[in-house]
This record gives structure tokens, C-alpha cells and sequence, in this order.
């Protein structure tokens, strides 16, 4: 076997390539004083840079058309300590509906109640105590069966029960302030997922009720994304997904249109079902996905500094 020769390569000029990356794509330094939009525009015009930059003017366009903007959240962003910031955006327009999964309402409540949260699985599990906090336990069981009698969704009961207590730290509860502002709020559970379903005064009956009147309501908000809307999925990378795809379906199975809306995943890792569910599959023939990677303590200040700039 010969082997090939080099010299007989074929060349071109290097002007008369396209190329992906080019000097005016690059970022600029940043400076003392810069405002956010400032360093926005300074980004360089290149992979998330770019989606960012893409996606927060997509929510800037919702917000201005009046279409919904979609949070749902897994636990982990309450406990990475952003209530503050995801308030504060609420107050501000930013936020129609919140989705939260069965551990959000958990830790919001210890937070309102108690000023902390978030129990050191491993040493307690050994012991038998993981999970077994008395208020939680009681008061978020009793909230959801006096929720399910009044025929409430499960994030309204929670809620009520939260925004009408004493609790000293309230303020910095999600689901008191959504009461507060009168924007819905639903959770979505997995029985058996959620510490307070080991509780004596756990009913699936009033769990399931009040879920499932959740999900009828989150459907009805995900139809208000039609025509420019956006859905954030942050930190959920099982249960959140799964519903919003769900949601897509009754409503596309209603005849109603669903398209021309922006879909996000924020997460600390890239996982099967939000790039499925979220990012991929729902989306219309004018829809976009995208997919942000990194810690939701800086990721999700960084989105509210973006659009507040």
C-alpha cells in the first residue's frame, strides 16, 4: 500500500472560508461601574452568551405583550437562598404562575416558620429522624386537607395558610407572597417523595385532589403562552418537566393553539428529561428552546440583574 503524498494537497485562500467565529464576535472587558446591560452587551456574541442574550429579550417581549411567563422551580432554588430575588420579580410583573414540586412548599414553609430549612439527610436519616420535624408535618398536612374541602388547589392552600399566620419570617415565603399578588400558584407532587407523606395526618385523598386541581390550573396558564409566552424550568429535572409536557398535551388536544413561545431550562447539570421536555418536544413550529448550565445562586440573580437593567 502506497502511502499519500502531501503534495498533492488541495488548498484555498483563507479569506474565502466561512467561519463561525470572528473578531466582532468577541467580548469586551468590563469597567468599573458598568451597568448590567452594559456588561450584557459586552458578552461575547457566542453559544450561552448569545441564547442569553436571546432569551432575555424574548421574556422582555412577553412581559410587554402581556403573555405568560412561566417559573416553574425545584426546591433547590429555595434552598440556594433566591425567595428574594424570585419575589422580587414576582412584585415586578416578571412571573404570571409559579409551579413548585412537592418539596418546594416544604421548604418554603420552614423558611416562613422558622427562618431556615434543609436538614442534614445524612446524619438524620441514620438516626430515624429525617423527616420528621413536627410543624412541618402537621400544619402543611393540615393546610392541604382544609384545601381539599374547600376544593383549593394545593398551592392555594398553601398559600393562605402561610400569607394569613404569624409566622416572623413570612415575608420570604413564595407561596404568601404569589397569595399576596393573587397569582396562581400550583404544586405538583409524587406521593411518596415528600418527607410530610410520612406523617399520621398525611391524606392522599387531599393530596391527590389538590394536585390534581394544580395541574388543570397550570394547563390553563401554559395556554396563555401561545404567541410569545416563556416557560422556565429551574433546578426540577423530573417531576416539573413531565407536567409541563403534559400541560402541552391537554391543550393541544383541545383544538386550542399552542406556538410561537420560549421555553428555558436553568440547571447545575444537563439531564434527559428538561432537554426532552422542556427544551425539545413542546415546542411549535415558531418556538425556541434553550438550555442554561450553571449554579442557580448565580444564574437566576444574573437573569433578574438582565432584566432589570
Amino acid at each position: 500500500m502506497i502511502p499519500f503524498r502531501p503534495e498533492r494537497l488541495r488548498t484555498y485562500p483563507l479569506a474565502s472560508r466561512p467561519s463561525r467565529i470572528r473578531l466582532a464576535d468577541f467580548a469586551r472587558p468590563p469597567s468599573a461601574g458598568m451597568t448590567v446591560s452594559g456588561f450584557l452587551r459586552g458578552l461575547p456574541d457566542v453559544l450561552q452568551a448569545r441564547d442569553f442574550r436571546a432569551f432575555v429579550g424574548a421574556l422582555r417581549r412577553a412581559k410587554a405583550k402581556g403573555k405568560a411567563v412561566i417559573w416553574a422551580m425545584g426546591a433547590h432554588v429555595i434552598k440556594t437562598g433566591l425567595n428574594p430575588v424570585v419575589i422580587d420579580l414576582m412584585e415586578e410583573g416578571w412571573v404570571s404562575g409559579l409551579a413548585l414540586n412537592g418539596a418546594g412548599i416544604i421548604h418554603d414553609f420552614e423558611l416562613a416558620l422558622a427562618g431556615r430549612t434543609s436538614e442534614d439527610v445524612a446524619s438524620q436519616i441514620q438516626t430515624g429522624r429525617f423527616g420528621m420535624a413536627r410543624e412541618t408535618g402537621e400544619m402543611l398536612n393540615e393546610a392541604v386537607r382544609r384545601g381539599a374541602e374547600r376544593n383549593l388547589g394545593l398551592g392555594a392552600a398553601v398559600g393562605e395558610m402561610l400569607s394569613g399566620s404569624a409566622f416572623p419570617h413570612r415575608k420570604f415565603s413564595l407561596l404568601a407572597a404569589a397569595h399576596r399578588l393573587g397569582l396562581p400558584a400550583t404544586v405538583h407532587v409524587a406521593v411518596g417523595t415528600d418527607i410530610i407523606h410520612l406523617h399520621p395526618k398525611a391524606s392522599g385523598e387531599a393530596i391527590g385532589r389538590t394536585s390534581l386541581h394544580d395541574f388543570f390550573l397550570f394547563a390553563a396558564l401554559v395556554r396563555r403562552l401561545d404567541g410569545g409566552g416563556a416557560f422556565l424550568n429551574v433546578g426540577s429535572a423530573v417531576v416539573l418537566p413531565e407536567v409541563f409536557l403534559k400541560a402541552v398535551a391537554l391543550v393541544r388536544n383541545q383544538g386550542l393553539r399552542l406556538d410561537g413561545f420560549q421555553t428555558a431550562v436553568f440547571d447545575f447539570l444537563r439531564h434527559y428529561r428538561p432537554a426532552e421536555n422542556v427544551v425539545r418536544r413542546p415546542l411549535g413550529k415558531r418556538g425556541r428552546g434553550f438550555y442554561f448550565v450553571g449554579p442557580h445562586e448565580i444564574m437566576i440573580p444574573l437573569l433578574a440583574a438582565a432584566l432589570k437593567g
